[in-house]
């Protein structure tokens, strides 16, 4: 594996890199406040700390869904399944199934299909709460779109929310990316648009809480 393959970004620690410098600040201000012996500070300091490390965890995941199965690339829970005419990077129609992840939801994102990155795009935008339907098309988001080895075309496209400020993404195009494995995340409450073929058998209903790399969302034939 070289240096520049995305996934020494993402070999697994039970925190998302990302997150650590988040948690090292919270940890430093609590422990300031304890040494300077300001309680009323202290306590509400080390419940920021705690919950900060809670939104950056990331747990190892079983992947036992069938081949054929897309997961799901967000924990969360399904807010939309709903037919698109027309999107970013290919052509026709296709379903768009929609995951909100709030701030208690694991943020680390999962590649949902085997295949080859063929496109990314970042698109400046709002940040509008990720719940709203609009926030799909308003919302800075990252675009990434994946063809199978059978030459369907998943796309996937990481959306900002009211407080979310921040994506990651560490495959760049041209890069293999595997069913299951990590591929970035967002920082505190978005949501995820993944869209599919038409044809798709979707395997979820909206209302649904779905997670990354386990939970089957549809079944492409």
């Amino acid at each position: 594996m070289n240096h520049n393959d995305f996934r020494t970004k993402q070999n697994h620690i039970p925190i998302a890199r990302e997150g650590i410098p988040y948690i090292l600040m919270a940890m430093f201000v609590t422990l300031v406040a304890a040494i300077l012996g300001h309680a009323f500070l202290t306590w509400p300091f080390l419940i920021a700390t705690l919950l900060v490390g809670h939104f950056f965890r990331d747990p190892e995941r079983i992947l036992t869904a069938d081949a054929s199965h897309l997961v799901s690339p967000a924990d969360g829970k399904v807010i939309a399944i709903e037919p698109v005419d027309s999107l970013r990077f290919v052509e026709g129609g296709r379903v768009k199934i929609s995951i909100f992840m709030s701030v208690f939801n694991v943020h680390v994102n999962r590649i949902p299909y085997s295949g080859v990155v063929k496109g990314l795009h970042y698109q400046k935008g709002r940040f509008l709460n990720a719940g709203l339907s609009r926030a799909s098309r308003e919302n800075e988001q990252n675009w990434v779109w994946i063809r199978a080895q059978s030459g369907q075309d998943v796309v996937i496209s990481q959306v900002a929310g009211l407080i979310a400020r921040r994506i990651v993404c560490w495959p760049r195009q041209g890069d293999e990316v595997v069913r299951g494995e990590r591929f970035g995340l967002i920082r505190f409450g978005s949501r995820l648009d993944v869209y599919v073929p038409s044809d798709a058998e979707v395997l979820v209903s909206k209302g649904d809480k779905v997670f990354a790399g386990e939970s089957s969302l549809c079944r492409l034939i």
